[in-house]
């Protein structure tokens, strides 16, 4: 096997300790990180991702693979900075007002970084001012809204309409998930698209963007 093949392959066993060796010995080699990043990290996340869509595999041990993948991010992040290496998008994320669930947008931001975002995670309990000061700032390309209880589901439009008020909706794609949310409340309150698990946001955000 290659080293990347190798690298997904730990990947996919959630082996911390064994994709960090490998990504040092990936970049003791001078193998580009984003080739690390790509080839290697990205091809066994979306293994994962795959298994979790099919129901092969639980959240637990998505979680392990994906905080197997971090161990690596981290090494390669200052060294993307440092050659200027642009990620394939940037997504805010939050949970929204008067909820504080986190399992499922954690899971969703590291799916993301794993497929190469740029992933800027606002926490819980996050206000529609908060959306509209880090849209401001940080001119993401996507806004992700999470919502697990249907009374906090109601928080999703107020935000929307925050950021249509601050002038800044034509600047980015909003999607929306949570156990209460549905494909028909995303068409309801005018958001761009609506991921059903974690695997389907990755992939609902990489069609917004048009990456194949």
């Amino acid at each position: 096997m290659t080293i990347f093949e190798d690298i997904a392959q730990a990947v996919i066993h959630g082996d911390a300790p064994r994709v960090k060796q490998l990504t040092e010995e990936g970049l003791q080699k001078e193998i580009p990180p984003m080739e690390l990043i790509n080839e290697g990290l990205i091809k066994g996340m979306d293994v994962v991702g795959e298994q979790f869509r099919k129901m092969e595999i639980s959240v637990p041990e998505v979680l392990i693979s994906a905080r197997a993948m971090l161990t690596s991010m981290e090494l390669l992040k200052p060294l993307l900075a440092k050659h200027d290496v642009k990620p394939r998008g940037t997504l805010v994320i939050g949970t929204v007002k008067g909820d504080i669930h986190d399992i499922g947008k954690n899971l969703v931001a590291m799916l993301m970084e794993g497929a190469g975002f740029e992933v800027i995670d606002l926490g819980v309990d996050v206000s529609p001012q908060q959306f509209v000061e880090e849209i401001t700032q940080s001119r993401p390309n996507i806004v992700g809204l999470s919502a697990l209880l249907t009374i906090t589901m109601q928080e999703m439009p107020e935000i929307i309409r925050a950021i249509k008020k601050a002038g800044l909706r034509s600047q980015v794609k909003i999607m929306i998930g949570g156990a209460p949310v549905t494909q028909d409340f995303c068409d309801s309150i005018g958001a761009d698209a609506y991921g059903e698990n974690a695997r389907d946001a990755v992939e609902k955000a990489q069609s917004l963007l048009h990456i194949t």
